[in-house]
C-alpha cells in the first residue's frame, strides 16, 4: 500500500469512535483545544448509546452518530452504514479511541491508510484483545502500546509509533490491572502526539513504513 497524505490547508477534520470511556477522545478533545494543534475534531460516532464517550462529545458541543451492529441485517450492511456515516463529516483522519468493532471492506476502502488506532502491546507481539495479559503471560519484561493504521487483519496495519512501558515484578498480582494503567497513559499521549503530526506535517504510506512530512 502507498498512500501519500499532505498537511491540510486547514486544521485536519477527525471523526473519533468510541465504544467506552473515552479517555484517549478526551486527550484529543484537550490537545485540539490548542489552534496551534494542527486537528479538529468533527464528529464522535460509537457503536452503542448511553456510553461515557458519547457524554464527552456532547458535553464538548459536538455532532454525534450511533451505529448499532444490531440495527442491521449482517456485518457487511453495518459496515457499510458506519462508512457512510463518518464520510457524511468528510474526515481527514479517522481515529478508532477504544472503537471494539472490527472495521470491514466497506469502511477500509474508503479510510484504509487514513485511520488511526491504538494497541495495549508492542506490536506485532500480542495482537488481539488480551495484549496486556498475553505479555504478561509470555513474561515479558517490556511491553508498551503502539498507534498504527488499520488494515483489513487485526493489530496488523502499519506502525507509527509505539510508546514502552516496564513490567513490574508485581503486576500478575492484580491480574495486570496496573500495567494496564500505565499503559494507558503513555498510550493517550502517544495518540495525541502523533494524531498531531499526522496533522500538521502530513504523512506518507510505503509498504509498511510510515514517514511524516509532505
Amino acid at each position: 500500500m502507498a498512500v501519500h497524505a499532505p498537511r491540510t490547508s486547514g486544521p485536519a477534520r477527525l471523526v473519533v469512535l468510541v465504544s467506552g470511556s473515552g479517555s484517549n477522545l478526551q486527550a484529543l478533545l484537550d490537545a485540539s483545544a490548542d489552534p496551534g494543534y494542527g486537528a479538529e475534531i468533527v464528529a464522535v460516532g460509537a457503536d452503542r448509546g448511553g456510553i461515557l464517550g458519547l457524554e464527552r462529545a456532547e458535553k464538548a458541543g459536538l455532532p454525534t452518530f450511533v451505529v448499532k451492529v444490531r440495527d442491521h441485517a449482517d456485518r457487511a450492511a453495518w459496515d457499510r452504514a458506519l462508512t457512510e456515516a463518518v464520510a457524511a463529516y468528510r474526515p481527514d483522519l479517522v481515529v478508532s479511541a477504544g472503537f471494539m468493532k472490527i472495521l470491514g471492506p466497506a469502511f477500509l476502502g474508503r479510510y484504509e491508510g487514513r485511520t488511526v488506532n491504538t494497541h495495549p502491546a508492542l506490536l506485532p507481539s500480542f495482537p488481539g484483545a488480551y495484549g496486556v495479559r498475553d505479555a504478561l503471560a509470555y513474561g515479558a519484561k517490556v511491553t508498551g502500546c503502539t498507534v498504527h493504521f488499520v488494515d483489513s487483519g487485526v493489530d496488523t496495519g502499519p506502525i507509527i509509533a509505539q510508546g514502552v512501558v516496564a513490567v513490574e515484578d508485581d503486576d500478575e498480582a492484580d491480574g495486570g490491572d496496573a500495567l494496564h494503567e500505565r499503559i494507558k497513559t503513555v498510550e493517550r499521549n502517544l495518540l495525541v502526539e502523533i494524531v498531531g503530526r499526522l496533522a500538521r506535517e502530513g504523512y506518507r504510506i510505503e509498504g509498511r513504513k510510515v514517514r511524516f512530512g509532505s
